[in-house]
């Protein structure tokens, strides 16, 4: 066979690149070389997939001729779809591992300090691998010098809970060997969705210029104590309903649909109630529409990071000095519990870093971004 397969990006071998043009005969019509080819892995929490697109700017400064590829769980695939940075998403089946064993990367870089990940870095034929992978015993290893602080994070309560001060991002970004600076994740909407978020504004009365405030009030059922109270979010709703100036808008997941009607049933015409079960990409046109996200440590606080909005993010169990803001809003943090953080799914305590959220000092945060910044 003397048919030559091209080395670019538009090439499939399943159709013309180009209705009508054979690039056999009329030579390459728009050359896309294909560079250094790298697999990102990235199986893990959806909040966690939407941090990592951060590196992907550190990857392009570093590989500026590559093709990015990133396998994902089937329920994070639309966070990464209309990325630009990235050249194809595989979700993670049968046949995309299928496909994978018979291709070959220059790199692989795994995110994630799992068993099904680590397995399927060092299954994947690479020349180079970074992040974590797994042994022979099934045991979780780091795949190179760069990721060892990062794994020791797993393995060491103290480091990760007292004595780290590094950003989750600052650390992935040794884990994969690229330069760190302080990159913001990506999050692109489609026109089809821009056109969608200003018909839903319409239709909710939201107008250029309102203060809108966002309250994302839940998180996965994996760590149900990262939520703050039903009873909280009616005060603090309350509060700002008060000034007669703010509008306010619930925000969520399917895991929050009864909450957030709990809430929503204590100010039905003051406050609008978003659709929870209209899937991913839709959740995000409706977390676009307020200026404030208030929001505890959750999927919906990496997509108000991602969408650029100013975040008041609270925190009890989980690690705040891990979570780069990016000047966008502020950390709320129990200063004088000593079990806090713990990431522990019961609590011995009545979960007293829930009770001792600030409800007057988001309140102030608020009104003082509007006062200051919002025109």
């Amino acid at each position: 066979m003397n048919y030559q397969i091209p080395s670019c990006k538009r090439f499939t071998g399943y159709k013309p690149c180009f209705p009508g043009h054979d690039c056999q005969v009329d030579g390459c019509k728009d050359y896309l070389p294909i560079g250094t080819k790298i697999l990102i892995i990235n199986l893990d929490a959806m909040g966690d997939v939407l941090m990592t697109t951060a590196q992907l700017h550190g990857i392009k400064r570093k590989f500026p001729e590559s093709t990015i590829y990133w396998v994902t769980l089937k329920i994070a695939v639309p966070l990464l779809q209309n990325n630009p940075l990235i050249d194809k998403v595989m979700p993670y089946d049968f046949e995309t591992l299928s496909v994978l064993s018979q291709m070959e990367f220059d790199y692989v870089m795994n995110v994630d300090k799992s068993s099904r990940s680590g397995a399927l870095a060092i299954s994947v034929n690479a020349k180079n691998r970074l992040g974590f992978g797994i042994n022979t015993n099934g045991q979780i290893t780091p795949l190179n010098p760069g990721a060892e602080y990062n794994y020791r994070l797993g393995m060491d309560d103290h480091l990760k809970f007292k004595m780290n001060q590094r950003t989750g991002q600052e650390y992935l970004a040794e884990t994969f060997e690229i330069d760190y600076q302080k990159d913001d994740y990506i999050f692109c909407f489609t026109e089809e969705e821009k056109s969608f978020i200003e018909t839903y504004k319409k239709k909710v009365g939201i107008k250029d210029g309102d203060h809108v405030i966002g309250f994302n009030t839940g998180c996965s059922n994996l760590y149900p104590n990262k939520k703050m109270t039903v009873e909280q979010h009616i005060e603090l709703i309350g509060r700002f309903l008060r000034y007669g100036k703010y509008k306010i808008v619930l925000l969520g997941g399917p895991e929050d649909q009864e909450r957030n009607e709990d809430i929503f049933s204590n100010y039905k015409t003051s406050i609008i109630n978003t659709p929870t079960n209209l899937g991913l990409r839709k959740g995000a046109c409706f977390e676009s529409l307020p200026d404030v996200v208030i929001t505890g440590d959750s999927f919906g606080m990496h997509l108000a990071i991602a969408l650029k909005k100013y975040v008041i993010a609270w925190f009890g169990l989980s690690c705040w000095t891990e979570i780069e803001l990016y000047g966008r809003g502020v950390k709320l943090f129990p200063e004088n519990l000593d079990c806090a953080p713990c990431w522990k799914k019961s609590c011995p305590f009545n979960l007293e870093c829930i009770e001792a959220i600030d409800l007057g000092r988001i309140e102030k945060e608020v009104v003082g971004y509007f006062e200051n910044v919002k025109v």
